[in-house]
């Protein structure tokens, strides 16, 4: 498989090809995987040049090629590019549900933040009317926690959310991408973008 510059995907008629050179069908997937056909995971190492290429790629015109082994069946390549919708757009589920559960739980942390937050501060307050080193120490150190304990809430709503966000859309790009089948003892097999087939 090729490397991960853009500059070395083929382009045809303005489209960057993403193209896999298969001995066999099964090396697409994962063959410890007991799932039917159609469900099965693919291969890790496919599947992350599959994400790296896409990634790469970004929102240009783009399409999957197989070239599959020769004397491949139709319904064989047919199949294939099924199940390889079906992987991606599985993950791209299970990325969003993902996301939904973490600005859930973002969400949760933001209100008991807050709420430990204020009880800081009232006690500082109070503490405040007696002017003692011990005091003034506790009272900063009762401000400090308070917003140590918003640290989680601000993570997840400025930094954690949004990659989750992109895996997911890239997911769902990779699972509506036209694929096209092609071997060597028949003509190319063109899948139309987001139709239900599949790659291998």
């Amino acid at each position: 498989m090729r490397g991960h510059r853009l500059d070395v995907y083929r382009s045809e008629r303005g489209t960057y090809l993403i193209e896999i050179r298969l001995r066999e069908l099964r090396q697409l997937f994962n063959t410890l995987d007991p799932s039917p056909f159609h469900e099965r995971d693919l291969d890790p190492a496919a599947e992350d040049y599959l994400v790296s290429a896409a990634r790469e790629i970004g929102a240009r015109p783009s399409k999957l090629v197989l070239h599959l082994p020769t004397q491949t069946a139709d319904a064989e390549a047919a199949d294939a590019v099924i199940a390889i919708r079906h992987y991606f757009d599985y993950r791209g589920r299970h990325t969003r549900q993902q996301l939904r559960l973490l600005l859930g739980r973002g969400a949760i942390s933001l209100v008991i933040g807050l709420a430990f937050l204020v009880v800081c501060l009232l006690l500082r307050q109070l503490l405040a009317g007696i002017n003692t080193s011990g005091m003034t120490i506790l009272g900063e150190g009762l401000l400090i926690l308070g917003w140590v304990a918003m640290w989680k809430p601000v993570e997840v709503f400025l930094y954690d959310w949004w990659p989750e966000l992109g895996k997911q859309r890239l997911f769902d790009r990779i699972a509506h991408m036209e694929i096209e089948t092609r071997s060597p003892d028949s003509a190319s097999r063109l899948l139309a973008r987001g139709s239900a087939t599949a790659v291998a």
